[in-house]
């Protein structure tokens, strides 16, 4: 199985620098045309099943790869942004925020630890390999949960795996 791993488009709380874990920011504009980008990358790639996280800005960048490709989205609420709790919508550089980022088996307060996320990843991760074995996936899904999945792919120190960023509409390729 090959596994592409897709970020969803620029939001305005991206735009604004804002921890945006389950608010349901909207793609912007530049978001939008970023989608269309993404489909543009993957128009030759041969994918054959997309799964997406349910928020309306995963949802919208996997529909723009989806029309492509004449394939239906698949949602799936693993693949939800991890829920940062008292610490959604704080400005990305909360000393706070990053200090309790570094702890990942640290619950936020309200919402989750990256190792909740990790173990609901994970398992979509290895369902997937079962069921589509032989397939193209593509999980189009948010920043932290393309952080959990590249960790379950290559081995990772603390640092690498608190400064892991993809880029909006950016994606990676695993293979198994």
């Amino acid at each position: 199985m090959r596994l592409y791993v897709a970020r969803h488009g620029e939001t305005e709380w991206n735009r604004l620098n804002k921890v945006c874990g389950r608010t349901d920011s909207p793609l912007t504009d530049t978001g939008l045309r970023q989608a269309q980008l993404l489909a543009d990358k993957l128009d030759d790639c041969p994918i054959d099943v997309i799964i997406a996280s349910p928020l309306s800005r995963a949802q919208k960048t996997a529909q723009a790869v989806a029309q492509r490709k004449h394939l239906q989205v698949v949602t799936d609420d693993r693949l939800i942004e991890q829920d940062y709790g008292v610490y959604e919508g704080v400005p990305r550089d909360d000393e706070d925020f990053l200090n309790n980022k570094r702890m990942f088996a640290y619950r936020y307060p309200g919402g989750e630890s990256m190792m909740d996320i990790a173990r609901r990843t994970y398992d979509l991760i290895i369902e997937t390999k079962k069921r589509d074995p032989d397939s193209s996936v593509l999980f189009v899904c948010h920043n932290g949960i393309c952080r959990v999945i590249c960790s379950y792919f290559r081995d990772m120190t603390n640092e690498e795996y608190f400064e892991f960023s993809q880029d909006n509409c950016g994606y990676n390729v695993y293979e198994f």
